[in-house]
């Protein structure tokens, strides 16, 4: 005996089986292709061993606090030439001016600057930085006193 003839354009369970495997194709498709974007896209250590810098610590605060405790005031910027200006309040006179900088995101670029100082409290940096976005890390120094902070530009 023959079975009942199909009709056309039926949905059959083999039509939701291809639509369940379709549908998580595409899902984990999607989740790779993402996965792979963002570890491509992360080029930085924030530390290379976190047990050592885990017995650092304690003495990274106690620098940072002592940099806090200085009272300088310091505002980064990027001028309309491409050269990063440093606008600072109470730092000495004579104070060098440093930074390194880092691409957060992307290609892993990395440059670093020095800065000449100017009238006001404005230090200039002698070479223009590319266009886009960077995390600097500037570093002031006076005699024995050290400024550290990171900004992004």
């Amino acid at each position: 005996m023959a079975g009942k003839p199909r009709r056309t354009g039926e949905f059959t369970g083999r039509h939701m089986a291809l639509v369940l495997v379709g549908g998580f194709a595409i899902v984990a498709a999607v989740n790779f292709y993402m996965a792979s974007l963002a570890v491509g896209g992360f080029h930085g250590v924030v530390v290379e061993n976190s047990y050592v810098a885990s017995q650092k610590f304690n003495t990274w605060l106690a620098e940072a606090e002592k940099a806090r405790a200085l009272g300088w005031e310091v505002r980064p910027g990027r001028g309309e030439d491409g050269h990063v200006i440093i606008e600072t309040a109470n730092v000495p006179a004579g104070a060098r001016v440093e930074a390194e900088l880092r691409r957060p995101l992307g290609e892993k670029q990395f440059d670093s600057l020095v800065f000449d100082p100017g009238r006001d409290g404005r230090y200039r940096s002698r070479a223009p930085l590319d266009a886009g976005r960077w995390l600097m890390r500037l570093t002031i120094t006076a005699g024995d006193d050290v400024w550290t902070g990171e900004s992004e530009l």
